[in-house]
């Protein structure tokens, strides 16, 4: 049987309140909120929080380099083939869709490292191919996307350049 955890923290007896000034005849029970803000005091330290991660990426996961090459390479293509924006956009947001995927992997791997430590557990093993088969089905779909919007104008392209060539 399952327990739900409970996002609220009964306050403190009463007359000794955890914050100044509150008033102990307040309902006994109140959301905890508290962790909400002493993680990340402003936004600018979530974004710092959040650049470390895609940092962290960056120079640790091999795929989400080739990932970011990739996508780089097909936005700068679908550019050059001079694609509208909205085609430029849907494959700008199906690359970033296989980056979220990447990152989230690693965010799983990690925890599921953390969690097992050095041991072997059927159950980490499942969701780490799992997280791995998420990554997979995103950028199989990135690449059918890509390949069905790209793939027109450069065979144009490819097939005028031919044509310029075979009349010289």
């Amino acid at each position: 049987m399952t327990q739900p955890i409970s996002t609220e923290t009964p306050l403190s007896p009463p007359g000794s309140s955890p914050h100044p000034g509150a008033s102990p005849h307040k309902a006994f029970i109140q959301p905890n909120r508290e962790l909400a803000w002493k993680i990340a005091p402003s936004l600018l330290v979530s974004f710092k929080y959040a650049w470390a991660g895609l940092s962290y990426a960056f120079h640790t996961q091999r795929n989400f380099r080739i990932h970011l090459l990739v996508g780089s390479t097909a936005i700068a293509l679908a550019i050059f083939l001079q694609l509208n924006r909205v085609e430029i956009a849907i494959i700008g947001l199906t690359s970033g869709l296989v980056l979220t995927m990447e990152l989230l992997n690693t965010a799983l791997e990690s925890v599921v490292d953390l969690t097992v430590k050095q041991t072997y557990h059927e159950l980490a093993k499942t969701a780490k191919d799992c997280a791995a088969g998420a990554v997979l089905m995103a950028a199989i779909a990135a690449v059918l996307v890509a390949g069905s919007l790209l793939f027109p104008p450069l065979l144009t392209l490819m097939a005028a350049q031919f044509n310029y060539f075979s009349i010289l």
